[in-house]
């Protein structure tokens, strides 16, 4: 014979299993965390009481100088127009390698593999000094054609040569010109490895789908692996541009005079006042770079919409809450 169940222990039967009561949780005090904020909160009064008060920033010249003339036109020509060409130049050449890289022709692979191995170990400042000195190496200007032509035309007994376009290397190499060429040249190799990451991310069984279905290896490149390898590219191509904007202040190298650095520096030798136009240098480049920061991330939302989601199953449908 069993006992009831429900007898209690005054009752003589077996002790039931109590429900718990409420329960007081205590918060986890944090103290060393509430220490480090009133440490951080006295270092930013502190850096903001020195903007303020120290002399040296001189507000008043600083913003002067921000919005003259020189500086504006600096900033549009030197600094932002030329990480534009920059960029095309290093995004068009970069993509193009990378899928040199990749081919299994090895004349195509070994080419890309020098290029890119040739221009990340260059440094840009040394880069563009040597594209302002190129005017020495091409002194009667850049000749293309056929090479030795000369020679070939002295064996033949013939005179002229075969030399269809020549160019004057100061203005290629000087200049807008020659800055957009230094920087995207030296842009393309790194874009080269940042595209070849991204392609090959892309699964194979896409590649072999897109065979399967007739397409030849430049459409499977243009219409399938490349809409689906910029969702890595993306996030190292935007800190490509940040990056390029910055290294807008190498092309004192070639020198150029229409860039923002270059015109800051001036006014400050001229004036004496070196540290308010290092501080109008910085104030400058923290705007356009937070614009492009801002852009960037709407552009990485973009590409990575609908990645990491899963379709539920054909038939299944979630049940209304009763």
């Amino acid at each position: 014979m069993t006992g009831d169940p429900t007898a209690t222990p005054e009752r003589g039967g077996p002790a039931q299993q109590e429900r718990p009561g409420r329960i007081d949780a205590v918060p986890v005090r944090h103290p060393l965390r509430w220490l480090a904020v009133g440490a951080i909160s006295v270092l930013v009064a502190m850096f903001v009481h020195l903007l303020v008060t120290n002399p040296a920033f001189n507000w008043p010249f600083v913003l002067e100088i921000t919005f003259s003339a020189p500086v504006l036109r600096g900033l549009a020509v030197g600094t932002l127009f030329v990480t534009l060409l920059a960029m095309v130049v290093g995004i068009v050449m970069g993509v193009l390698l990378a899928v040199m890289r990749l081919s299994p022709n090895p004349v195509l692979s070994t080419v890309s593999f020098v290029f890119v191995w040739f221009f990340r170990a260059v440094p840009r400042l040394v880069l563009l000094t040597i594209m302002g000195t190129m005017g020495v190496v091409f002194r009667d200007g850049l000749a293309l054609g056929v090479p030795f032509d000369q020679q070939i035309m002295g064996l033949l007994g013939l005179d002229g040569d075969w030399r269809f376009l020549t160019l004057d290397a100061n203005q290629i190499f000087m200049g807008v010109t020659g800055g957009a060429i230094g920087l995207g040249l030296s842009e393309a190799a790194y874009m080269a490895e940042i595209a070849r990451a991204g392609i090959l991310s892309v699964d194979k069984g896409q590649t072999e789908a897109a065979e399967a279905l007739g397409m030849d290896r430049g459409s499977t490149m243009r219409r399938i692996v490349l809409p689906q390898a910029m969702r890595v590219i993306v996030p190292p191509t935007g800190n490509e541009i940040i990056s390029m904007v910055k290294d807008t202040s190498l092309l004192i190298g070639l020198p150029l005079t229409t860039e923002l650095f270059f015109q800051l520096r001036t006014i400050g030798s001229r004036t004496f006042q070196i540290f308010p136009v290092l501080v109008s240098a910085c104030l400058w480049y923290l705007a356009v770079c937070s614009l492009l920061m801002i852009g960037q991330y709407y552009l990485e939302r973009y590409f990575n919409r609908g990645f990491g989601t899963r379709r539920a199953p054909v038939g299944q449908r979630e049940e209304a809450p009763a």
